[in-house]
């Protein structure tokens, strides 16, 4: 697969002979816009975006690279070496894959209601939002697919071999040193009482995740 299309005004694959340097004159805000696979049938696509250290971990200012791609057997097969590709070729901290059902409900760990705080559905954890975690190195959530760098997981305490055994049994060490860590063998699905335990008990296991342990 090789992201050598952009998207027409009408949303339709355009190839882009020469992307690279597409790419350079249609950088804007730090962002680059949507590149796509040109494939209608099975449709993977990726941008960027610059986010402020006003509202990043740690203070410092962070470039996101998003992906979108289709939940069928073939990508699930390969969306570990998806997010590791992504992330190492990013020299990213951290990052995640989970489908979009198990993270709106992820997305409820920080978004404030009305009255006040989050209110997370399902019983796990309230999470600070990413700009009041101290440290860049910190992941603000946890999600099917997690790939923490060599920093990142000293800085949660990944793997300790006498508590992460089942981590470990779905877990891969990426070549620059990093772990791509799978919460669960088929994607997150909250609805499955088995994930959700799976969730629960990593949240459980990695208090640093989020915010939430003490200074």
């Amino acid at each position: 697969m090789r992201a050598e299309w952009r998207l027409s005004n009408g949303g339709r694959p355009a190839a882009l002979p020469q992307r690279d340097a597409w790419l350079l004159v249609t950088i804007e805000d730090g962002g680059f816009p949507v590149v796509c696979n040109g494939d209608l049938r099975c449709p993977v696509t990726v941008w960027g975006s610059e986010r402020s250290g006003l509202f990043s971990p740690g203070g410092q200012n962070q470039f996101e690279v998003h992906a979108k791609l289709p939940l069928d057997e073939p990508l699930i097969a390969s969306a570990a070496a998806v997010l590791e590709g992504v992330a190492e070729g990013a020299r990213a901290p951290w990052g995640e894959a989970t489908p979009d059902d198990a993270a709106v409900d992820i997305s409820y760990q920080t978004a404030p209601t009305l009255q006040g705080p989050p209110s997370p559905r399902r019983g796990v954890p309230a999470l600070k939002l990413v700009e009041h975690i101290h440290a860049p190195e910190i992941r603000c959530c946890l999600g099917w697919l997690n790939y923490w760098s060599s920093a990142a997981a000293r800085a949660i305490g990944f793997p300790d071999l006498a508590r992460d055994t089942d981590l470990l049994s779905r877990s891969r060490r990426t070549t620059s040193g990093g772990w791509v860590v799978q919460l669960t063998d088929a994607p997150l699905d909250l609805d499955n009482p088995a994930h959700l335990n799976a969730l629960l008990r990593a949240y459980e296991r990695f208090p640093e995740i989020g915010g939430r342990a003490a200074p």
